[in-house]
């Protein structure tokens, strides 16, 4: 009996690609939902955002 060959023909081959592209995007967002987001903590003594005098001036140029 002769031994079979496997010939990968241009179907085959982008079907293979394809399927290891979902694949690996199913890998990837998996990964990805199982770490919890950090928070960007704030330095010490910060008192965030505050809308002083220039910051006023300057969204008083910004309006039409």
């Amino acid at each position: 009996m002769k031994a079979p060959t496997s010939k990968l023909s241009r179907r085959n081959f982008l079907l293979t690609v394809g399927a290891g592209g979902v694949a690996t995007a199913a890998v990837v967002a998996t990964s990805n939902s199982q770490q919890p987001k950090k928070k960007a903590a704030a330095a010490p003594g910060s008192r965030g955002y505050q809308l002083t005098e220039h910051v006023r001036k300057y969204y008083e140029t910004t309006k039409a």
